[in-house]
């Protein structure tokens, strides 16, 4: 697969076969929402595999397990260090593949390697950043090269199942006093962007995270034989509250991110888009009713999300149904909270029959700045790695491990440096996920001219 960008010459050669072990890696079916009922082999396997592929790193940085799925590698300085640490993010678990196996071109979990492709569960989302990551830290190591500051490497094994071992990392490290300068997790990509009067490809780095929510509604009602319905049955309760919500989005509203993306995007658009995106810059409140139009992902940028995802009740086709529930996936906005949504959800509702029931909360994240050192660095390593794309702010819609440190330093940035196009996107969480091996190479050139870098 032919490169995009023009080679960089500036950093030494790295240790060839970077594609062989994120292969190797994909072989082992870290898959998390398993893990209940397959145990926790595949995770001490995969870890057991880490120590193989990387035994610098695990002879010369302390290595410490939080919890049964954390990992954490502190890899000292050179010397004495007042700078606060950077922390470095990445997990290791993976979603399943059930119901998607006919779909795949290359068995899932083969890691497959095809004319410069690596096809298999976690290509993308999100091993193929750890083993830039690492093969980064392994190459520095072989050079024998030390940072100027504390750097931690803190892995997760349960991301896509709430990532419990992230949040017990962070918790642990901030009891200790550990106060980051920056975090840097998954979160963007190298990408093409879908705005109009743009061409070519940017990184996009995540300054912030909606709010993700759970929540159940449930209701209860008379059984009985359904050919004597008395009113609204529990389904149709639930199904009304449901389609009351849809009917009633949530407020508008552009967080400071997301005007800082448009304001960036004039700086790279052709007339007489670059004027239209100053303009949407400067007048959030008339953009803010515009983005709908785009469609969902314009959407989502300025208003918190509402999505049924299941639904149930009932028993048979002629019994009147004594209980129904549906759960709702939610995204709070920026700017919003948790309080504010269940608020409304009442609200709009507004029937006393329908419990409302959190079934898990985490609150939007705050803004992370793009007038501070850290800013500079990322962009400065994506410089060094992909010669000529510019790097931009964006507001991250889904969740990451990233979101359990925003409590404790106030620059959490979410971005992976590989180059992906909109099929491959598309693919993470789906059918054929694959990464490049040349995206692989330069994501590990960004993580080691980011390390040069601090």
């Amino acid at each position: 697969m032919q490169s995009l960008w023009s080679p960089s010459t500036d950093l030494a050669p790295a240790r060839p076969g970077i594609e062989d072990r994120l292969a190797e890696m994909i072989t082992i079916p870290t898959v998390s929402a398993h893990r209940e009922t397959s145990g926790l082999g595949v995770f001490e396997e995969f870890l057991e595999l880490l120590a193989r592929q990387y035994p610098l790193i695990h002879q010369h940085l302390e290595v410490e397990r939080i919890g049964e799925l954390g990992v954490v590698f502190t890899w000292p300085t050179a010397g004495p260090s007042a700078a606060a640490p950077v922390v470095l993010m990445a997990h290791f678990d993976v979603v399943p593949t059930t119901g998607q196996e006919e779909e795949w071109t290359y068995p899932p979990f083969e890691g497959r390697i095809v004319d410069g492709v690596v096809w298999g569960r976690g290509a993308l989302d999100d091993k193929g950043s750890l083993v830039t990551l690492l093969d980064a830290v392994e190459n520095l190591l072989a050079e024998g090269w030390a940072p100027g500051r504390e750097v931690l490497l803190c892995l997760g094994g349960d991301e896509e199942v709430h990532g419990r071992a992230a949040r017990a990392i962070a918790e642990t490290l901030k009891e200790r006093g550990v106060r980051p300068s920056f975090v840097l997790d998954e979160g963007g990509a190298i990408t093409t962007l879908p705005f109009p009067g743009l061409s070519g490809w940017f990184a996009m780095i995540g300054l912030a995270e909606k709010g993700v929510m759970a929540v159940r509604l449930s209701t209860t009602g008379a059984g009985g034989h359904a050919s004597a319905p008395s009113g609204l049955t529990a389904v149709g309760r639930i199904a009304r509250a449901v389609a009351r919500l849809n009917h009633n989005p949530f407020r508008l509203r552009m967080p400071r991110t997301v005007r800082q993306l448009f304001a960036r995007l004039a700086d790279h658009a052709e007339q007489p888009y670059a004027g239209i995106y100053r303009a949407a810059a400067s007048a959030p409140a008339v953009t803010s009713r515009l983005l709908p139009l785009l469609g969902a992902d314009g959407e989502v940028m300025v208003r918190t999300s509402l999505a049924a995802t299941m639904i149930s009740g009932g028993s048979a086709p002629n019994v009147l149904p004594s209980d129904a529930s549906a759960m709702l996936n939610l995204r709070v906005n920026v700017g919003e909270s948790c309080d504010q949504v269940i608020t409304k959800l009442r609200t709009v509702i507004d029937d006393a029959e329908v419990s409302i029931e959190i079934v898990e909360a985490d609150e939007p994240t705050p803004e992370a700045a793009v007038d501070v050192a850290a800013w500079q660095q990322l962009t400065d390593a994506v410089a060094a790695a992909y010669p000529g794309v510019a790097t931009l702010p964006y507001l991250t819609t889904a969740a990451t491990d990233g979101r359990h440190w925003h409590r404790f330093t106030p620059n959490v940035y979410r971005f992976s440096p590989l180059a992906m196009d909109a099929e491959q996107r598309a693919s993470i969480h789906a059918a054929n996920e694959r990464v490049s091996v040349d995206a692989l190479v330069r994501g590990e050139r960004f993580y080691r001219a980011l390390l040069l870098g601090l």
